[in-house]
């Protein structure tokens, strides 16, 4: 069984790079060993959350077709029937098919979801793939400052920037990168965690992270 790690020290940056200093995380959400099984849990439920019914076939009531008998029911030779739309028909209704009312939801309770997390990060922190900006402003939602920002950082081609509140300009400067991803610190899930080569904060927005997990 792997050691506890009481705390982590991550480096701090600034938006040109240059870094300024440390955080000190707890070890406790950032440096567990991680549960690979919860994980794949968390994310086959929040998949299968996004799932929507959109699959329908038509029953026999809805398929054209029906009114008169094929033909007479003894004499033929044949086996009776008495419409075309019955299922045994080709183009006949379908029998137990998708209706388009299906529910494919998944739950999970909190304590396991929490685990998830805690791994996904300890994951990201033991890629070194966390990169924990001292702020994250801009004066103008300008894409080419938030460009050069990520490329300081030595970000990866897919980033997920998780925001402690609502920068407009950070938000719209970032919206128009390909693969670049933002969400609160609020509404940080593990299947985005692990979709992704870097994870970009802010120490202010880590800390908060780190206050919901403890």
């Amino acid at each position: 069984m792997a050691e506890k790690v009481k705390s982590v020290k991550l480096p701090v940056i600034s938006m040109a790079g240059e870094e300024v200093g440390t955080v000190t995380v707890k070890g406790e959400v950032f440096g567990i060993e991680p549960n690979k099984s919860v994980m794949f849990d968390a994310v086959q439920v929040y998949q299968a959350n996004k799932r929507q019914a959109t699959a329908k076939t038509k029953v026999r009531s809805e398929v054209s077709g029906g009114g008169k008998k094929p033909w007479k029911q003894k004499g033929t030779g044949r086996a009776r029937s008495g419409s075309n739309r019955s299922p045994i028909w080709v183009g006949g209704g379908t029998v137990f098919g998708p209706d388009g009312r299906q529910n494919y939801s998944l739950s999970m309770n909190k304590a396991a979801h929490n685990l998830a997390l805690r791994s996904a990060l300890s994951l990201k922190v033991a890629e070194k793939a966390i990169v924990v900006f001292d702020k994250l402003e801009l004066a103008e939602a300008k894409t080419k400052a938030m460009v050069e920002a990520l490329k300081a950082a030595k970000a990866g081609k897919k980033v997920l920037i998780v925001l402690e509140d609502a920068n407009e300009n950070v938000i719209k400067a970032a919206r128009n990168i390909a693969g670049t991803m933002i969400v609160p610190t609020t509404n940080v899930c593990v299947y985005d965690l692990l979709n992704v080569d870097t994870v970009v904060t802010t120490k202010a927005a880590i800390m908060l992270v780190e206050e919901a997990l403890d």
